[in-house]
């Protein structure tokens, strides 16, 4: 869930960067007077020159931490790129219905009716759930944003004793573990006059 947004928020930095960057040479590829701040006169100058190439080629560091630093850029990309597809989220959760077949219960629906039967709860004010695991051995992770008057030791049995019951008696399944995670709503102080 959180990490998601992350994904996407850090993919659209990268992206915009990468833009910025790209528009500019192009611009200044066309002719554009290029800005104080630009490394290079314009459209026909290079981007390294034969002495900035050949520089450091000589010091007996340099080809080791050029390598060093592009496999350590290799090897984040790589585990961005692993790390992007893999779903954390339950997709499905079979039911076994006894006849040897079994049903499939979206895992979308099994989390919007355990938040909902949550969210109706006293002293809890909004429910997060995701459903993760496998599909014959489910679990739920939980995020309960409690009013502030609220009792958290009552919203926790309460979960566990209504909406996680009904959960796992309604999928059929002989047990549901859950990671449940309180927070209060903020609020301001009231003010005593």
């Amino acid at each position: 869930m959180r990490g998601g947004a992350v994904n996407r928020v850090l993919l659209a930095l990268v992206g915009l960067v990468l833009l910025a960057l790209g528009g500019a040479v192009l611009a200044v590829g066309f002719g554009a007077p290029p800005p104080h701040w630009w490394p290079h006169t314009g459209p026909h100058d290079v981007l390294l020159t034969h002495a900035e190439r050949t520089h450091w080629r000589a010091a007996g560091w340099w080809w080791p931490a050029v390598i060093a630093v592009l496999a350590v850029i290799l090897l984040l990309a790589l585990w961005w790129l692993v790390s992007v597809p893999r779903r954390r989220r339950l997709a499905a959760v079979l039911v076994d219905t006894g006849d040897g077949d079994g049903a499939v219960v979206r895992g979308r629906a099994l989390e919007d009716a355990l938040a909902l039967e949550t969210d109706r709860q006293d002293g809890v004010s909004d429910a997060d759930t995701l459903l993760t695991g496998r599909r014959t051995a489910p679990a739920v992770r939980a995020w309960l944003r409690l009013e502030p008057d609220a009792d958290p030791a009552a919203a926790l049995t309460g979960f566990t004793g209504r909406a996680l019951a009904h959960a796992r008696d309604s999928a059929g399944l002989p047990t549901l573990p859950a990671e449940v995670r309180l927070r209060t709503v903020r609020h301001r102080a009231g003010r005593v006059s």
